[in-house]
């Protein structure tokens, strides 16, 4: 029997055993252990739990017995997410608004304190799996800013076989080593992440673990035995290569989750899920990877949010997005409007921290998560390619510079109007000139200089 199949065979079992007690009674600290998953450029409309014609069982089952974190809001693309995440704090401060890419040296600030960094403090191991796009050189790769141990690619894109970025670099590493490996980055990422859950951990000491998958993100390159289950359902070959990628990141999580039930972590591991950002339309590769790879012309979905990755709509910014913690957390939908940037000083809690970086500016958001309480004065700000938006439940402002045209203001009620459609810039006049003045201050917080590089 295929892989598929012996997953299919196993699911039901597997669902039925993952929130059992285990017959192995074994101390756990005080403080949890962290599994945070990242999915590369999957959609709102990619994942089963939000209706998605696609397969995500795994995923389906810890959103829907966890804290589904409705409004989470990231990025608009890759590196900017995943400097907020690490950070607490909007990257466009640190001079990152667009993928790092190419031959660019930038990277994180050194004057600013990492979530891994901070929880070394508490004692916690920490290691990487998957995509860092947070420097391009192992000078300034995931050791740096905190990781114990790490293990992937340092780039934002590259071949799922080969290893290397869209130019040939090299991108492979082993702890900042570079390495020659067989394999499909989602099969390696699971293989390494289970191996170091088994082998390479201090079994005396926390951890927080992080895989960053390179799924569903280009070039897609998947088994025939991905694509079967669509093959009478997805009529468009490269949406079916896409949703076989997305089955493929949700095969593997289930892999993670079953090592961490063998090995009798499960009660005490909280496990996050988000998307770096919304989905991309299409992918037009020209001579990236020496023309090896055909043209995507249909890749993720939104539905029904509005548009695609690096704006600062919904369907950019809105990612899929959940905790769960066995026992500790009940099944709730959480709307409040959460910021990737929160998430830094929440973790930091759990872990013990009595107090979290000064250059942190991300909330606490705990006891929303657990009591669905509103979070205070939530002010959300992102800053993208050409665009920044500010967020104020229900109202959110968009501000569109254009180099050779005037600026555009939009004003949206997301309650009432989630997919974006209605422009109410001229119907609240004051609102909106209260939001802008809020904006600008944010703005003039920002970096004076910053990344606009492309994918």
């Amino acid at each position: 029997m295929n892989r598929l199949l012996i997953s299919s065979i196993t699911l039901v079992s597997w669902f039925l055993s993952f929130g059992q007690p285990t017959d192995k009674k074994i101390d756990s600290p005080t403080t949890p252990n962290f599994v945070v998953i990242v999915a590369d450029d999957a959609g709102w409309n990619d994942v089963g739990y939000n209706g998605s014609e696609i397969h995500t069982p795994n995923i389906d089952w810890l959103a829907k017995n966890g804290a589904q974190l409705n409004r989470l809001y990231a990025a608009p693309t890759c590196s900017p997410s995943r400097a907020s995440f690490f950070t607490g704090r909007p990257s466009s401060r640190m001079g990152i608004v667009a993928p790092i890419s190419d031959k660019s040296n930038l990277s994180l600030p050194s004057d600013v304190t990492t979530l891994p960094q901070a929880l070394h403090q508490q004692k916690y191991q920490t290691a990487l799996f998957g995509k860092w796009h947070l420097g391009l050189n192992p000078s300034s790769g995931p050791k740096v800013y905190g990781f114990d141990y790490s293990y992937g690619f340092l780039h934002g894109q590259i071949d799922q076989y080969s290893h290397e970025y869209k130019n040939g670099d090299p991108s492979w590493h082993r702890n900042g080593q570079f390495i020659t490996e067989k394999g499909h980055v989602t099969d390696l990422v699971e293989n390494e992440a289970i191996s170091w859950l088994k082998t390479k951990r201090d079994p005396s000491k926390n951890f927080y673990i992080q895989l960053s998958y390179s799924a569903p993100h280009f070039p897609l390159q998947e088994e025939d035995k991905w694509k079967k289950p669509y093959l009478k359902t997805i009529k468009n070959n490269s949406r079916r290569d896409y949703a076989a990628a997305m089955s493929h990141l949700d095969y593997s999580i289930g892999q993670i989750l079953k090592t961490l039930k063998k090995q009798h972590l499960d009660k005490n591991t909280v496990v996050i899920f988000m998307s770096d950002n919304g989905a991309m339309d299409k992918w037009i590769p020209g001579n990236q990877y020496k023309g090896r790879h055909a043209a995507n012309d249909v890749l993720g979905s939104n539905y029904p949010l509005r548009d695609w990755k690096t704006t600062n709509y919904e369907g950019a910014v809105r990612v899929p997005a959940f905790i769960y913690w066995k026992d500790k957390i009940n099944r709730s939908l959480n709307n409040n409007y959460i910021s990737v940037t929160d998430l830094m000083p929440t973790i930091l809690s759990l872990a013990g921290a009595k107090s979290i970086p000064k250059t942190v500016e991300g909330k606490n958001i705990w006891n929303s998560i657990v009591s669905n309480d509103s979070i205070p004065n939530q002010e959300i700000y992102i800053r993208g390619h050409l665009q920044e938006s500010i967020t104020e439940k229900p109202w959110k402002l968009i501000r569109t510079r254009h180099k050779n045209a005037a600026t555009v203001f939009e004003l949206f009620n997301l309650e009432k109007d989630p997919e974006e459609k209605q422009n109410l810039i001229l119907e609240h006049e004051t609102l909106a000139n209260k939001l802008k003045n809020k904006l600008e201050e944010q703005f003039q917080k920002d970096a004076k200089e910053v990344n606009l590089g492309g994918e």
